[in-house]
């Protein structure tokens, strides 16, 4: 089964109740594919034509986070109920990661629990960063350890902050530059922090290769003794807890790189979409059997996510 683990699905519904959240980007998320109805349908034709089995949704980065705990639940469990409607209608085509009111902790884990226990949901999806705050922030540690508990998948997507920098945000570089940072500062702060092994059970997820790790694996492993001494085993070791997603925007060397360095059983395939449609969409599928030999391939397209989820 090939299973695409980052594709994004919002309805207009639901991005009218994250303005009543505080959400100012809502505007350029709707008409272009993640919806219901007509994008629906040009999703399906499009998921056959590249031969996308199963996309895992998840409404990240539009994730119903929010300072008033009422409106956050509110959102958080009417996308949920959303997103188990579609996979009850296509049970052959989707499955999906929750989505939890964030910051607030005990109404997240119910939600946790209601999302999987109730919905059956994979997994759940997070930013990598919460109300600017890091994920590793020591008031989060419920949520993993509820999460390590089960032995649940925990899919991160970076949240559109440019890593809190202005330096980003104001030179116009958010997404393009800003998010695979967002995303390397996720994945180093789960390694220096030593959640990956307090919660060896949490099974992780990061998007677009890592952002930079595959480049930056070595440069933190000699970093590590004197600017975070109290990481509990070298970076290049600590990646391998870890898996990623193959959004690269076809870029082949990425890839190369982030399979000689996490290994091709740490990889699973993502599209991005819609902000990688049409043809595109098709050639992120494709070009993994450009970049990997054939049993890089095999495990990255059609084997990892399948054990991941344990379907099949």
């Amino acid at each position: 089964m090939r299973i695409d683990v980052h594709a994004h699905y919002w309805t207009s519904a639901y991005l009218d109740m994250l303005v009543g959240l505080g959400k100012t980007d809502t505007a350029t998320q709707r008409g272009i594919g993640a919806g219901d109805g007509a994008e629906l349908t040009a999703r399906l034709r499009l998921m056959d034509r590249a031969g996308v089995d199963l996309q895992v949704l998840s409404a990240a980065p539009q994730l119903p986070y929010g300072a008033y705990a009422d409106r956050a639940v509110a959102a958080a469990r009417h996308v949920n109920d959303e997103y188990a409607a579609l996979v009850a209608a296509h049970p052959d085509r989707f499955r999906a990661f929750a989505a939890t009111p964030m910051p607030h902790i005990d109404a997240s884990i119910a939600e946790i629990d209601r999302a999987i226990d109730e919905l059956g949901m994979v997994g759940v999806s997070m930013n990598t960063s919460v109300l600017n705050r890091a994920i590793t922030d020591p008031d989060f540690e419920p949520i993993f350890a509820a999460l390590d508990a089960r032995g649940a998948v925990l899919y991160l997507h970076p949240a559109g902050n440019g890593a809190c920098s202005p330096l980003v945000t104001d030179q116009n570089i958010t997404w393009m530059v800003g998010a695979p940072f967002e995303d390397t500062i996720a994945a180093m702060q789960l390694i220096t922090s030593g959640h990956l092994q307090r919660y060896p059970g949490v099974k992780i997820i990061c998007s677009h290769l890592g952002g930079a790790l595959p480049m930056i694996t070595r440069r933190a492993d000699d970093h590590v003794a004197f600017e975070a001494p109290d990481t509990p085993e070298p970076p290049s070791q600590a990646v391998h807890r870890l898996w990623f997603d193959s959004v690269s925007h076809c870029h082949a060397p990425a890839l190369r790189c982030a399979i000689e360095t996490f290994g091709a059983d740490r990889i699973l395939l993502g599209t991005d979409f819609p902000y990688e449609d049409g043809e595109t969409f098709v050639r992120a599928v494709e070009y993994i059997t450009d970049v990997a030999d054939p049993g890089e391939a095999h495990a990255i397209l059609d084997a990892n996510a399948m054990a991941l989820f344990r379907l099949g």
